[in-house]
């Protein structure tokens, strides 16, 4: 049998590929939400070479937290457990929604 590799459809970069999944569009909004902070929380721990024991110090979480982070476990986090990662790291951030257009964009600086 042969595997399929036709490109059927990609995601702008802009987009949410949540949505594209077939969340709904609330629901699409908060996973790419919690994925770009995810995303930007674990580029700080690797930017600063961090190993997890350290950054859950930082973070005043069990080690088992950042190892969840940084797989990728993202329905084991919410957006404000993120956030305050993210403020204990002293990084800024800046969350925008437009619930209208089904859209997120997580800026941090």
């Amino acid at each position: 049998m042969a595997i399929c590799t036709e490109i059927r459809h990609v995601t702008p970069k802009d987009g949410n590929v949540f949505a594209d999944l077939g969340f709904a569009p609330g629901e699409a909004v908060k996973l790419k939400i919690k994925a770009e902070l995810m995303i930007k929380i674990t580029a700080w721990i690797k930017d600063n070479g961090l190993n997890q024991s350290d950054a859950a110090d930082i973070f005043g979480v069990q080690r088992t937290r950042v190892s969840d982070l940084m797989r990728g476990k993202i329905q084991k986090f919410t957006i404000d457990a993120l956030v305050d990662m993210l403020e204990k790291a002293r990084q800024p951030y800046t969350i925008s929604t437009s619930f209208e257009e089904h859209t997120a964009r997580v800026t941090v600086a």
